[in-house]
């Protein structure tokens, strides 16, 4: 059964968009990304437009972000206040990435820009976390686990303008959270993810949040840059497919609410190894695409002049 996308100007399989809204949404649930930075490489793989999956997958993330929120809300595990420092600078970022995406798009760039963010960030993320994870696995399996702080402090925890994050345990500048915002709202603009598979490692690691409270707040934060994401998408580029984000958004929702449960039930380490595994995946897959030789090789003329 197949539906027609206006915008992206092709016809697709209903049941393989809604398979992958469903499959994408039990992702956010259970880790706390929106469920981007593999959606949009996996509807650029059905031969949706990259610049049309970009904004499109924004709008999807909003709707699978609010079903994961209500869902970790109810268990107590949303840090509103860090929630909020984190999207005022998403919000900035997302303004600016829309605009560095405005300008690709008008010179032709964005579908090279787009496959390339994607095979840097998520090669070099999704190693540093499974390393990391495989080595706190290795540690528990041998009882050799030390109780040691949650993150190392760098020299960005002596900045100024600190504030106290009661549901996090944490006293720490509002700078840092600001700046992560700030980066992960540009991502959103420019590589259609929710930033999820950066905000969690670095709300971790970083910030030394716990990883129950870390989900739902990177969720609630998500909601907000994606959905001003897709608004500035719809404005500057008209590249949202709006057939193609219900559809998606419909599945999604119902992931999201299975994925919380199932997420509840797997270990830190557990949860991020599993993520760093799925990351590394797409990754290989979107850098042997730029480096094959296409199936179709363009030539200017009839005759390749």
């Amino acid at each position: 059964m197949t539906v027609y996308l206006p915008i992206a100007e092709i016809s697709v399989n209903l049941f393989l968009i809604l398979g992958m809204g469903g499959a994408i949404g039990l992702l956010s649930g259970m880790f706390g990304v929106g469920g981007g930075f593999l959606m949009t490489p996996l509807l650029i793989f059905v031969g949706i437009p990259p610049a049309v999956s970009v904004a499109t997958v924004s709008n999807q993330i909003t709707a699978a972000s609010v079903s994961g929120v209500l869902a970790h809300w109810r268990r107590g595990n949303v840090d509103f206040k860090m929630g909020m420092v984190l999207l005022i600078g998403g919000i900035v970022g997302s303004v600016a990435g829309a605009w560095i995406f405005t300008i690709l798009n008008s010179v032709g760039q964005v579908d090279l820009m787009i496959s390339l963010s994607y095979v840097i960030f998520l090669g070099t993320i999704g190693f540093l976390m499974l390393f990391e994870s495989v080595n706190a696995l290795i540690n528990t399996r041998r009882g050799t686990v030390k109780r040691k702080k949650l993150h190392q402090h760098y020299w960005i925890h002596g900045l100024p303008f600190k504030m106290r994050f009661r549901k996090s345990k944490l006293y720490i500048s509002a700078l840092m959270p600001l700046g992560i915002g700030a980066l992960v709202g540009i991502l959103s603009a420019i590589m259609g993810v929710g930033g999820g598979f950066v905000m969690v490692p670095a709300m971790i690691y970083l910030l030394g949040m716990p990883t129950s409270v870390v989900i739902g707040t990177s969720l609630f934060q998500i909601i907000f840059v994606t959905a001003n994401v897709t608004l500035l998408h719809a404005i500057n580029t008209q590249t949202v497919d709006v057939m193609l984000a219900l559809l998606l958004m419909s599945s999604s929702v119902v992931g999201a609410q299975i994925g919380t449960r199932f997420g509840t039930k797997l270990r830190g380490e557990q949860l991020r190894s599993l993520l760093a595994l799925l990351v590394i995946i797409v990754c290989l897959k979107l850098a042997f695409d730029l480096v094959i030789t296409p199936d179709d090789l363009y030539s200017l003329g009839a005759g390749g002049h």
